[in-house]
This record gives structure tokens, sequence and C-alpha cells, in this order.
């Protein structure tokens, strides 16, 4: 497992003392609130930073870090990834996953027939759609909903039940 989670990227300024402007990766925007340190991954290195400062914007996160600040500081900032320790991440609740611990995972149908590994999950508003990639590089879409994902093990696989119109 990760020892850090993404929970945000970077993606523009905000005024000209530093502020950051990001699009977050979580379902509780307000989790933002309670930071106190966090990691700031770019290209080049990963270096940890003290929250001075946190608003939010039209269902954007503004967040202002200790020592960044001018705007010239938060464009080298850019499309950088906001990281927070796992141990820091926010609970979940039961039946639900970081989708950090879910890429890779192997994907089973019921019968026990290999679907592929578990390639990316994007969000769809209404649930979660997984990519399964096989090993000739098909990807076959499963939506993230108790009729198709049956069994999720996190150490392990994941089962679905394949119901009619999905391959």
């Amino acid at each position: 497992m990760q020892e850090r989670l993404e929970i945000g990227q970077i993606v523009n300024t905000f005024g000209i003392k530093g502020e950051l402007k990001v699009v977050p990766f979580t379902d509780d925007i307000k989790r933002f609130d309670n930071l106190k340190t966090i990691y700031v991954r770019t290209k080049k290195e990963t270096k940890q930073y003290q929250v001075e400062n946190v608003k939010y914007h039209k269902n954007m996160v503004l967040i202002k870090l200790e020592g960044i600040d001018q705007i010239e500081d938060a464009e080298m900032l850019r499309n950088a990834f906001l990281e927070v320790d796992r141990e820091n991440a926010i609970p979940l609740k039961e039946g639900t996953y970081f989708i950090a611990d879910l890429i890779g995972l192997e994907v089973y149908t019921e019968s026990g027939d290999l679907l592929g590994k578990v390639e990316d999950i994007y969000n769809t508003g209404s649930n979660d759609v997984y990519v399964v990639k096989d090993e000739l590089g098909k990807q076959i879409l499963l939506p993230g909903i108790k009729e198709v994902i049956k069994e999720v093990k996190l150490d392990d696989k994941i089962v679905v039940h394949l119901i009619p119109g999905l391959l």
C-alpha cells in the first residue's frame, strides 16, 4: 500500500500572494480544513509544507502554504499533486476504499474467470466506473455498484457479477 494518498491537484494560482487553486480528489472537500501539513509532489521532488490558510471557491480549494508568498513561487507548483500521510487520511465508511488501494488488483468473475487488473477508476457523479484491462490491453468498464462489485479483498482481488450488457 502507498504510504501517502493524493487529495488534490494544483491547477492554477489565485491572486498575487502565493495562493493555490486546487481540484480536490476527495468526497469531503471540507477535509482540507483540518490540514496542518501537506506534501506537494512535482515531477522533480516531493516537499512538505505547513498549511497557513484554506478557503473554498466554486468547488475548488484555495490553499496558502508557508513559504509560497508570491505568484512566481505558486506558478512553480502548477500541476503538482497534494498528498497526505496515510495515517492522516480521513477514515472511510465500511465498504468504501481508497482508489490507490484498488489500482492493480485482479478482477475475477463469480465463476473464477480472470477479467484483468484495475487500471483506473473514474467518478461519474452517480457511481464510480472501474477500468479493467486484460493482458492483451482490452478494456472493460464496470460500474461500481453493489449489483456488479460483489467482493473486494484489498490484499488479493475483486470479485464481480457480470450483469447483461457489460461485455
